[in-house]
């Protein structure tokens, strides 16, 4: 289970399959959209960061965070916010932060540069250069989703944040990014076939025009590709429908990515062994710099998912246990790290 390959970690067939997988996060992707000047923005040190979120009341608080981070030697952390506390937290900590939008901000953000300049003066500006934000993402999973207000209204807010940074000459500091979920393709098997789906493809085409053995794994023929892992042929799923759409230059950023120690009854793959499984051979994945099969030259770099579990949030079992550590923070299971101290 510990190999290299870790056939073990992200193929699971049989009847159990879809069980299974239900604990794990699926793979999201974050494409980046680089204008002009965004070029020289460094967001993401080395390969590996976490997505720190804070949907729970028992979670220790963002200066002991950060000080665990630093012992961790994690330099990347996503928050799906700006909490003037967590960003006070960062404050001369040297740790990269992106911040996010929230949905709700979109639809008069869309229609409003004020509001998008407004917003980056409050809750980015005013933390820099102390607190390293580099990157906005603008919105959560939008696409796909069944709100078609929020869906028509991504393309303007994203345009309205960049231009708010050129305003405020933070385009050079600041990417602008939004992430998807699985669900704006229309397939991803085998990853060379994948496409956007069309009710999705004529939103994201303005976005993206805005920028311009055990482990024998799966071999994809189309493409005379060979993978041994899901997560590196859902990343090349998603460039394969950008290559199809016409966007063959853009980069792809895995921003979550994670497996449940714990879930419901019916959530059979939700234990800690599997989510030790899968996050210790991401580490290690991630540690080799490397590529996919198709773009080796792009190192794969992933926010995993997540720092704590969130006592707080909805729906299934598994949601409140993807954390590394537990509430307390001591460790859920043990890849590495160590758990973080009181303060």
């Amino acid at each position: 289970m510990d190999g290299d390959g870790g056939a073990a970690v992200f193929f699971f067939c049989g009847p159990r399959g879809a069980q299974v997988m239900r604990a794990c996060r699926c793979l999201f992707i974050l494409l980046l959209f680089l204008y002009g000047g965004l070029v020289t923005v460094q967001a993401f040190t080395g390969t590996y960061g976490i997505n720190y979120g804070r949907v729970a009341d028992n979670i220790p608080p963002p200066e002991a965070v950060v000080a665990y981070l630093k012992e961790a030697k994690i330099k990347n952390a996503r928050i799906y916010d700006a909490d003037h506390s967590v960003l006070e937290a960062f404050k001369g900590s040297g740790l990269e932060l992106v911040v996010g939008i929230p949905n709700e901000y979109l639809k008069n953000m869309s229609t409003n540069e004020d509001q998008a300049v407004n917003w980056i003066k409050e809750n980015v500006q005013a933390y820099l250069p102390d607190t390293h934000i580099r990157g906005i993402a603008v919105g959560n999973e939008v696409l796909g989703g069944s709100d078609q207000e929020l869906v028509e209204a991504l393309s303007g807010a994203i345009r309205n944040v960049y231009n708010a940074l050129s305003k405020l000459q933070l385009t050079d500091v600041i990417e602008v990014l939004t992430p998807h979920s699985q669900a704006v393709f229309d397939n991803s098997y085998p990853p060379s076939s994948c496409t956007f789906k069309e009710n999705v493809l004529q939103y994201m085409k303005p976005i993206l025009d805005l920028f311009s053995k055990p482990n024998r794994g799966v071999y994809d023929a189309k493409a005379d590709l060979h993978y041994d892992n899901m997560f590196d042929a859902q990343i090349d799923a998603a460039y394969a429908a950008l290559e199809a759409a016409g966007y063959e230059e853009m980069e792809v950023r895995v921003s979550e990515t994670g497996w449940a120690s714990k879930g419901d009854e019916d959530e059979t793959g939700a234990t800690a062994q599997n989510a030790r499984t899968y996050n210790y051979n991401l580490l290690k994945r991630l540690a080799k710099k490397k590529g996919t099969p198709r773009r080796p030259k792009m190192v794969v770099k992933a926010y995993v998912f997540a720092l704590f579990n969130e006592d707080l949030k909805p729906g299934s079992g598994s949601e409140r246990h993807y954390g590394l550590l537990k509430s307390d923070g001591s460790i859920a299971y043990d890849i590495g790290f160590s758990g973080l101290t009181p303060s």
